[in-house]
């Protein structure tokens, strides 16, 4: 069976084509795929009966499936999503009740080889890369089973999407176009991978920037970040300040607070060291428990005074509102675990 979200308007054409039909039922299907996010051939109301017919015995929409669903008490679901080898990864749709946006957090991998300590990803280890097709299709999944328009994307699902660079960045190209969700509505986030925030800086569309930083001390990000051992924190802040300076654009920087490690006031002061110079925000994490109990949660007195160190050197700072934890889908969490 052929799979038609595989295939660009340009593909799908000649794919039309070779089925003995006109060129402009491509048109018709690529905007019942991604304009209305469709999952049956029959729901397309345009299209002549004979060709769904023909369809339907060739052709299928998406070649994923939800393997999993879960729905949290805040309205966070997160889907299990198994692909046509039968490996699976995750994605969440996250809702916000004073907010309109909705927004799709992808993974770009299925599981990871960056090994950070405290993120569940990492325990899975490096499977393989997705395609851009099935990094697309985990949105077009959750909105054929909502029935509602993503208008935010965040690659901040299972892999480093720097390690997929290319099939990232297709992907992103995909959404824009296909989806017509703006660059400005697509953030992609890192743990730090330096030469590539500066290849992708060099590229006609540049999404929001997450720094996935969680401290600003070598040598304890070294403990809970492995990457700070090939691209270390001086390394990170050029590519950032370039970053900043070719775009325009203000960096996101993520840190998560573990408790009595990252969130003690010389932890503070020290990333109050690092970003003085930089124009970014912060968005701060309290730590999400991964089941093996080697870190621990912050308390929101050491949250408070953390923030307030930051906010003192006139930096915009937030803390992340949990979503999803009690489905494990909250950040740190995804592990596909079936």
């Amino acid at each position: 069976m052929d799979t038609l979200v595989k295939y660009s308007y340009d593909e799908l054409e000649k794919y039309v084509e070779s089925l003995g039909e006109k060129k402009f039922r491509a048109k018709q299907l690529f905007s019942w795929i991604y304009s209305k996010s469709v999952s049956d051939f029959d729901m397309m109301s345009d299209v002549k009966k004979d060709f769904r017919e023909k369809l339907k015995n060739c052709a299928i929409i998406l070649d994923t499936k939800i393997k999993k669903k879960q729905v949290s008490s805040d309205g966070t679901i997160k889907y299990l999503i198994e692909f046509c080898d039968g490996n699976c990864a995750e994605t969440v749709l996250m809702r916000f009740d004073n907010r309109s946006n909705l927004s799709a957090c992808v993974s770009s991998q299925v599981g990871c080889y960056m090994g950070c300590d405290f993120c569940a990803t990492a325990k899975r280890g490096f499977i393989r890369n997705l395609e851009p097709y099935e990094i697309l299709s985990q949105i077009l999944t959750i909105q054929q089973d909502t029935g509602l328009k993503i208008t935010n994307v965040v690659f901040m699902g299972q892999g480093e999407p720097l390690n997929n660079y290319d099939n990232v960045y297709k992907a992103i190209e995909k959404i824009n176009e296909y989806l017509s969700i703006g660059i400005r509505r697509i953030t992609l986030s890192t743990c730090g991978i330096a030469p590539k925030i500066r290849q992708l800086c060099e590229m006609e569309l540049v999404p929001t920037l997450a720094i996935s930083l969680h401290c600003a001390d070598s040598n304890i990000r070294k403990q809970i970040m492995p990457v700070e051992n090939k691209y270390n924190l001086e390394e990170l802040k050029k590519s950032l300040k370039y970053y900043c300076e070719k775009t325009g654009k203000r960096v996101t920087l993520e840190y998560v607070l573990i408790g009595s490690l990252t969130d003690t006031k010389e932890m503070a002061q020290k990333l109050c060291e690092y970003i003085k110079d930089l124009k970014c925000n912060i968005n701060l994490i309290p730590y999400n428990p991964i089941g093996d109990n080697k870190y621990k949660k912050p308390n929101k007195k050491d949250i408070m005074i953390f923030k307030y160190l930051l906010e003192s050197q006139g930096k915009k700072v937030t803390i992340r509102l949990e979503r999803g934890a009690d489905i494990d889908a909250a950040c740190g969490q995804l592990a596909g675990k079936v």
